[in-house]
């Protein structure tokens, strides 16, 4: 498909109400799923690329507002050209003069970069007629390296370094490939909302292992520890000794708060504590990591940038890595996070605030050209409904999406003329 340049650019205010109950953690209690949406249309009028950032209200206007800013250099751009040196882009949009000193690259306008990039992403991979996964490993290393901004982690990872990561890798490919018709795990965090009673919980686990699951995650966090504690175990019991568990305390602890319950809770034997306190408090993670041991440490949700998981990696503070393509700038600072990662051994389970979408491609790719552990990937089904192609799961696996593009379309804004 031939496209020359983005003709047209929208932004949208998508929000969707959850059934009761679901999303809820220990800060959000009925929580709204909203996308801020770019699409840039081509010039023929037939396609769109579509991205989008995840908020939880009424702040969704405000990334909206920094899109429509942000994006407007790109109009007139051919797509080919821009991606294939979308590294400088992704720097240029970032260091907008007028918008940076309101980061920089965190915040409002970082969920604005990531969105604008995930649009990219999803109409380069369109222009090409394949999916997105197959887009990244059609490039030569040197190709994909050019999507990254490296600026900031010279003293890690160059460019020349990250090209070697990935050659490296080439003549394993045909192994891991296998990937594709395996499908990539995923585990269930929809079973273990905060607000759902301990019934349900057993009730969606139950179901969830009948649907071939073998991995789910528990919200902890609340003011009654005495309830988090009793949860845990209940879901040690419902998944077994043989099943994965993990428990995410969103960044609810102090410090001591976590050094107490990470300490009680590692009794029942979870893969990972996530964010146990302030996701800026690199220190505490770290000590918390030395601390609990052989419990592991996941966090990621809340780590706004390249840099900064630059500086948890080194610290050591962080076991799982949990790039999210919708809370970092978009899909070409989550690949660059998970060179970093890759740099230091550590897998990439990604957050998924697309609910699966775009990460479902970008697992596989992280598998068969870097060898991250293929774990499993986060399933929240909550918003499948709305995607023209939702992630689809079989036996408890991701299988391998065949349509061109990122699975990022709603069927809401397709009367726009997005196809």
């Amino acid at each position: 498909m031939a496209i020359s340049f983005i003709d047209r650019i929208t932004v949208s205010d998508v929000r969707y109400r959850l059934p009761p109950g679901a999303g809820s953690d220990a800060v959000h209690v009925e929580p709204e799923y909203c996308l801020a949406v770019t699409q840039l249309f081509s010039g023929d009028g037939k396609t769109c690329g579509t991205g989008f950032a995840l908020t939880l209200g009424e702040g969704n206007k405000l990334v909206c507002k920094a899109i429509d800013m942000l994006a407007r250099p790109l109009k007139g751009k051919p797509i080919d050209e821009l991606m294939s040196d979308f590294g400088r882009t992704a720097r240029e949009l970032a260091d907008d003069p007028m918008l940076r000193w309101l980061g920089p690259h965190k915040g409002v306008v970082h969920l604005a970069l990531a969105s604008i990039t995930n649009a990219c992403f999803d109409l380069w991979a369109k222009s090409r007629g394949v999916p997105l996964w197959q887009s990244l490993l059609d490039l030569a290393p040197e190709q994909l390296v050019a999507l990254l901004d490296l600026s900031y982690l010279e003293d890690l990872l160059d460019q020349d370094a990250a090209v070697e990561m990935l050659r490296r890798e080439l003549p394993r490919r045909a192994e891991r490939a296998a990937i594709l018709q395996q499908g990539y795990p995923g585990y269930d965090t929809s079973v273990g909302w905060m607000t759902y009673d301990d019934e349900k919980v057993r009730e969606l686990t139950k179901r969830a292992i009948d649907n071939g699951f073998s991995a789910f995650k528990l919200k902890v966090g609340s003011r009654d520890r005495a309830r988090d504690l009793r949860r845990a175990a209940m879901l040690r019991e419902c998944a077994g000794e043989r099943g994965t568990i993990m428990f995410d305390a969103n960044q609810q602890w102090t410090l001591p708060g976590a050094r107490e319950m990470c300490k009680k809770l590692s009794q029942m034997k979870p893969l990972w504590i996530e964010e146990p306190t302030h996701p800026d408090d690199m220190l505490a993670h770290a000590a918390l990591a030395r601390e609990i041991a052989p419990v592991k440490i996941a966090c990621g949700e809340h780590i706004p940038n390249r840099v900064v998981f630059k500086n948890f990696f080194e610290s050591q503070a962080v076991h799982y890595a949990q790039a999210d393509c919708t809370r970092l700038g978009g899909v070409s600072e989550f690949l660059t996070v998970a060179l970093l990662a890759s740099k230091f051994r550590l897998p990439v389970v990604p957050h998924v605030g697309d609910m699966g979408q775009i990460h479902q491609h970008l697992v596989l790719f992280l598998h068969i050209a870097l060898g991250n552990e293929p774990l499993f990937l986060e399933y929240i089904p909550h918003l499948r409904s709305h995607f023209v192609f939702p992630a689809e799961l079989e036996g408890g696996r991701y299988r391998t999406p065949q349509e061109a593009g990122a699975s990022t379309d709603l069927k809401e804004l397709l009367e726009q003329g997005c196809s």
